[in-house]
């Protein structure tokens, strides 16, 4: 990865938060009680094709419709995990289902996860997470969550050794605080089933977002289309603007970037720079950018920012004391670009990197410090 000087060429040269409009849901019924369950035939995050006829010889089948990126099913994944650890030796077998179009996911949905919903990112968040269960992936065709009907992330359906369906519902009954649920649903299920009785409670209700059903893709299509059309916000900035920036005194999260236009590896980097903003510019989080093109720009920053449709705050560097802007920002930064830090509220460095960012470690880094799950 190539570096540019900052130091070099300067002296040489001198949140709003957008919901697009949702397409609505299709028809889709939930499987109901005494159903048998339909077969798949789906790629698992483990390299393999899984069917239903796998699973012949457990007493029970847990099937959960669960997804990398929903808040609910983030706040789920240690009881689902529990789930099936509990009964791995009890005769039940348990497999989730990522029912989503990862191409019906808008970016502003993205805002409480450092991944979406396409077998690749599954496969990272099942190693990542150490899943102990399989993890299918649906989302090119959606056939088998249409015919199992989930409403929401997570779903639960459990069968008996029939394979006909005995409960369809929710977890538990608290989301947000585990310690204090008082109807562990899904558990009970299945605990009454290898009793051999009837699920007194054979349906819940279920709390998580909505499946991203194939046709919500002209949703995602509206929203890039209404981001397009915002303005791009450039400035300027002094050496004293950017020691208040660093200072954040704020409550937000604030990741700082500079970078200029004359530079290759910010180039490369800047339309993730742009998706990151969208993904969380609902949370507690916000971007600047610093470009360091110089006071007289001729038109290439402003221009850059429209092409990149890089809607958030950018301020050229308008002082010539290059070192005192190096020496601010960090003492051990050489003045190479891109550079980038994430600084919490009160100043304190959260990440900084030189060069050109990874992406995903970007997104870890802020989604782990504004929350995965609804508070």
């Amino acid at each position: 990865m190539s570096r540019l000087s900052l130091g070099t060429v300067i002296a040489v040269t001198a949140g709003l938060f957008v919901t697009a409009a949702a397409a609505a849901a299709p028809e889709i019924k939930t499987l109901e009680i005494g159903a048998k369950a339909p077969n798949f035939v789906l790629p698992g995050v483990d390299g393999k094709m899984h069917q239903l006829a796998e699973y012949d010889k457990a007493k029970v089948l847990v099937i959960v419709f669960t997804c990398n990126h929903c808040p609910t099913a983030q706040a789920y994944e240690e009881r689902i995990k529990k789930l099936a650890a509990d009964y791995k030796d009890k005769g039940v077998a348990l497999v989730a289902i990522s029912p989503n179009d990862p191409k019906a996911v808008r970016l502003d949905e993205l805002g409480y996860t450092d991944l979406s919903d396409s077998l690749d990112e599954m496969k990272i968040r099942a190693k990542d997470k150490e899943y102990n269960f399989p993890y299918l992936y649906d989302g090119e065709k959606q056939e088998v969550s249409k015919a199992y009907g989930p409403v929401s992330t997570p779903h639960v359906f459990v069968f008996d050794t029939e394979r006909k369906l005995r409960y369809a519902g929710r977890v538990d009954d608290n989301e947000k605080q585990p310690d204090k649920v008082t109807s562990q649903d899904a558990h009970n299920a299945i605990e009454t089933l290898l009793a051999g009785k009837s699920v007194p409670v054979p349906t819940t209700k279920t709390v998580g977002c909505s499946i991203k059903w194939a046709d919500k893709r002209d949703s995602v299509k509206q929203a890039l289309a209404t981001w397009a059309k915002e303005p791009a916000a450039l400035g300027t900035t002094d050496l004293e603007g950017v020691k208040k920036l660093l200072r954040n005194d704020g409550k937000k999260l604030r990741l700082i970037n500079i970078w200029a236009s004359w530079c290759p590896p910010c180039r490369a980097e800047f339309p993730d720079l742009v998706e990151i903003y969208r993904m969380y510019r609902g949370r507690d989080f916000e971007m600047v950018g610093i470009s360091v093109d110089g006071a007289d720009t001729k038109g290439n920053v402003p221009a850059f920012l429209e092409k990149n449709q890089a809607s958030y705050p950018n301020r050229v560097y308008s002082d010539t004391d290059v070192q005192a802007l190096i020496n601010v920002v960090d003492a051990k930064w050489e003045g190479a670009i891109p550079y980038t830090l994430i600084v919490k509220p009160g100043g304190e460095v959260l990440y900084r990197h030189l060069g050109e960012i990874e992406p995903l470690e970007v997104k870890k880094a802020i989604v782990e410090y504004v929350g995965r799950t609804y508070k």
